[in-house]
């Protein structure tokens, strides 16, 4: 008999994070497969609105409450989650490809001796198994490996945040919700003395647009345009191929793509960018796509809601010139 699909939740400042919603959406999807029901693990201390897990695909929330929980410690949140998972038997355990699910994800496979695939793109059930299928890049990002892992549970993998949207918000669903005050004992080795919130631009992953570039902008010096109108836009973070982050014009966290992160903003604006599968597979899920690229050949037109063809250096002081007039 298959045992549930679990997904760990991520809590925030105090609330559910949206990346939890994402997760479920997976995690559904595999237990619809499998035939069984999906349950989320959420760790902290008095939370509210746990039945959004509920409305967003949930059957089951087992909430661990403890002012130990309030912040994230590894140590702290193994010693709580891997004797409940060796209870709860579960056939698959997923959680973000966030600073706490890389964090965590191993820690636990290395307690639970089970098999870890990093990272992933995609997940599927094999239909004469049912064992899980772990799609992640490898090689660079140059080619896609399908993983499984068929003689450790749980199955467990992380998946790349704005991979997959959440499901609609449904009201009526009914789940369960129970509340778990575990004693925590340990001493952890690490101490957190305190928590200094980062003051930085917006998040690629978080921007509701996202304007990248790439080799059609032609020297690095002209990112610092698409720079300048992401500051007149709301909500927007730069992108880039991974073409310019090899060449050094740009920084690896700005990299969209199979190798670097996956994005689903409002708008997508691709300037310079040809197109590749790699970079089409870290921006597919974009609501819209805006391209300019001076070849009308290029594959980035065939997923566009929009194309401008011509040479970005001509047409990028024009839009930052009409941005300005509308911010005044």
């Amino acid at each position: 008999m298959k045992k549930d699909v679990v997904i760990l939740g991520e809590v925030r400042d105090g609330r559910v994070h949206p990346v939890t919603y994402e997760l479920l959406a997976w995690g559904k999807e595999l237990a619809n497969k499998l035939g069984t029901g999906l349950s989320a693990l959420v760790l902290g201390y008095n939370l509210e609105q746990l039945e959004e897990i509920i409305y967003y695909g949930g059957d089951k929330v087992y909430y661990f409450d403890h002012p130990k929980l309030d912040t994230f410690n590894v140590e702290i949140y193994a010693d709580v989650l891997v004797p409940f998972i060796k209870r709860l038997e579960p056939e698959i355990v997923l959680a973000g490809a966030t600073t706490t699910g890389r964090t965590i994800m191993p820690y636990l496979a290395g307690k639970l001796k089970a098999g870890l695939t990093a990272d992933c793109t995609s997940l599927d059930i094999e239909e004469e198994t049912g064992l899980l299928l772990q799609t992640r890049p490898a090689i660079g990002g140059n080619v896609l490996a399908t993983i499984k892992t068929p003689y450790c549970k749980p199955q467990m993998a992380t998946v790349r945040p704005k991979g997959k949207k959440a499901l609609e918000r449904d009201t009526k669903r009914a789940g369960e919700i129970e509340i778990i005050r575990p004693q925590i004992n340990l001493n952890p080795r690490i101490e957190i003395l305190e928590i200094k919130p980062r003051e930085e631009e917006i998040s690629l992953v978080d921007a509701e647009v996202v304007i990248a570039g790439g080799k059609g902008l032609k020297d690095p010096r002209n990112f610092s345009l698409l720079f300048e109108i992401s500051k007149l836009l709301d909500s927007s973070a730069v992108g880039a191929s991974r073409a310019v982050v090899d060449m050094g014009w740009i920084e690896y966290p700005h990299q969209v793509g199979l190798s670097g992160k996956t994005v689903n903003p409002k708008v997508y604006i691709a300037i310079g960018i040809s197109g590749a599968v790699q970079h089409l597979a870290g921006m597919i899920n974009s609501e819209s796509v805006i391209a300019i690229n001076k070849d009308p050949e290029a594959p980035i037109f065939q997923v566009a809601d929009l194309g401008i063809v011509g040479d970005a250096l001509e047409i990028l002081p024009v839009l930052k010139r009409k941005l300005e007039e509308r911010k005044r």
